[in-house]
C-alpha cells in the first residue's frame, strides 16, 4: 500500500449529440443503403452487439451520402466542440471549480484533430485563464479513456499540485462508410457510436478523501498493429478491426491482468464492480469469464454498451460514472483495449488509502 496518495477524481460528467439511433434502424439504413435485404448470418451477428440503441452527430440519413474531409472536420469542429464544452462546464460545477481554478486542459481523441486544438478553442468561449496549459492527444483509439487518465494524473502531480481538466471526446460516425459493403465496415457501423466525458482530477492539498488513483500500468503486444486503428481513405478515416480480440481477451489479456492485481497485493474477490471498456458483446462476454466466479458480471458496463454503444475512448468513463454514483466500498479496476494493440489498467480506490 501508497504512502503518499496519487491523484484525486473530482468529478466526471459526460455529453451526447442530439441523434438517438436503435439498433434496429441501424440494420434497417444498412439494407437501404446496400439496396437489399442483409444475409441472415450477417443480420444475426449485427443484431447481437449488446446494443439496443446509441447517439450519433447527424441524422441517419446524413450517412447514406458521400462526404469529404472538409465536411467531417467541420462536423468535428461544431457537435465535438459542443459536446466538449457542456462536459467540460458540468463537469467543473460537479467539483466545485471554476474555468479560472484549471491549470491544465487536456483532450483525449483520435476521430478528429483540429489546429488549433479544441482545448485552445475552449480557453476564451469558457473564460479559461490565458495562461492555462492545453494537452491534445491523439491516437489510444478505445484505450483513451484510462490512458487518459493515466496522463492526467501525472499532470495532476505536477508542479507541487494542479486542476486538471481531462476531455475525452470520440465522434466515430465520422468514419462511417457506407460505400463500402465489406464485413469489417458492416459492423463497425453497427457497433460504434458519438460521445463525450470530462473529468476533473486534482492533485493539491486539502483536497478531502475523495477516490484516487492507486495504480496504473500498460503493455503493448509485438506484432499486433492490424488489430485495431485508421488508415487514411480517400474522404476520411478508414477503420482497421480484427475479428479475434474476444480471443486476445482470453489468451493475453488474463495473464497480465493477473500479474498486475497481484502487484497491488490484489485478488479479484477484493474488487468492487470492474469499469470496462466493453468493446463489443463478444469482449464484454470474454470479460465476464475473466471476472468469474469471483465475480458475478459487470452490469455497469454491460448497460453502458447497450444504451450508448462503443464510444471508444469516453466509454469506460460512462461505466465509471456510472459505477461511482453507487459509492462503492472496494476498489474499481478499469480495463481497456486499445490500437497497438494495447492494453491498459488502473485501480482506483473509492477512498484514499494512505498508511497511518
Amino acid at each position: 500500500m501508497r504512502t503518499s496518495p496519487m491523484s484525486q477524481l473530482t468529478s466526471i460528467a459526460t455529453a451526447l449529440p442530439d441523434h438517438k439511433i436503435s439498433q434496429e434502424d441501424v440494420l434497417a439504413v444498412l439494407a437501404k443503403a446496400r439496396g437489399s435485404a442483409l444475409p441472415a448470418r450477417l443480420k444475426q451477428i449485427l443484431g447481437n452487439s449488446g446494443i439496443d440503441h446509441r447517439y450519433i452527430a447527424r441524422d441517419p440519413d446524413y450517412y447514406l451520402k458521400q462526404r469529404s474531409w472538409p465536411e467531417r472536420a467541420q462536423i468535428y469542429d461544431e457537435v465535438g466542440r459542443t459536446l466538449a464544452e457542456r462536459s467540460a462546464a458540468a463537469a467543473m460545477v460537479a467539483a466545485g471549480l471554476q474555468p479560472t481554478d484549471i491549470d491544465v486542459i487536456m483532450m483525449i481523441s483520435t476521430t478528429g484533430t483540429m489546429t488549433p486544438s479544441i482545448p485552445s478553442r475552449l480557453i476564451e468561449s469558457m473564460g479559461f485563464r490565458q495562461s492555462v496549459q492545453t494537452v491534445p492527444v491523439f491516437g489510444y483509439g478505445c484505450a483513451g479513456g484510462i490512458l487518459g487518465l493515466r496522463l492526467a494524473n501525472d499532470l495532476a502531480d505536477a508542479n507541487g499540485g494542479q486542476n486538471v481538466l481531462m476531455i475525452s471526446l470520440e465522434l466515430c460516425s465520422l468514419s462511417y462508410d457506407y460505400s463500402q459493403f465489406d464485413k469489417k465496415n458492416m459492423i463497425a457501423t453497427a457497433l460504434f457510436a458519438d460521445g463525450c466525458a470530462a473529468a476533473v482530477l486534482t492533485g493539491k492539498g486539502g483536497r478531502g478523501t475523495g477516490p484516487s488513483f492507486r495504480a496504473f500500468d500498460q503493455k503493448t503486444w509485438p506484432d499486433t498493429r492490424d488489430m485495431m486503428g485508421w488508415t487514411i481513405g480517400e474522404t476520411g478515416f478508414d477503420l482497421v478491426l480484427a475479428r479475434d480480440i474476444p480471443t486476445f481477451v482470453t489468451k493475453d489479456f488474463t495473464p497480465f491482468c493477473d500479474a498486475f492485481l497481484a502487484e497491488q497485493g490484489l485478488e479479484k474477490s477484493d474488487l468492487g464492480e470492474p469499469a470496462c471498456h466493453p468493446g463489443g458483446g463478444r469482449v464484454v462476454e470474454a470479460l465476464e469469464g475473466y471476472f468469474a466466479p469471483e465475480l458475478s458480471g459487470i452490469p455497469a458496463t454491460r448497460d453502458v454498451l447497450k444504451h450508448h454503444g462503443n464510444m471508444s475512448s469516453p466509454t469506460v468513463l460512462f461505466v465509471l460514472e456510472k459505477l461511482l454514483s453507487d459509492n462503492p466500498k472496494k476498489p474499481i479496476l478499469m480495463t481497456a483495449l486499445g490500437p497497438g494493440f494495447t492494453s491498459v489498467l488502473g485501480i482506483l480506490d473509492p477512498q484514499e488509502q494512505v498508511d497511518e
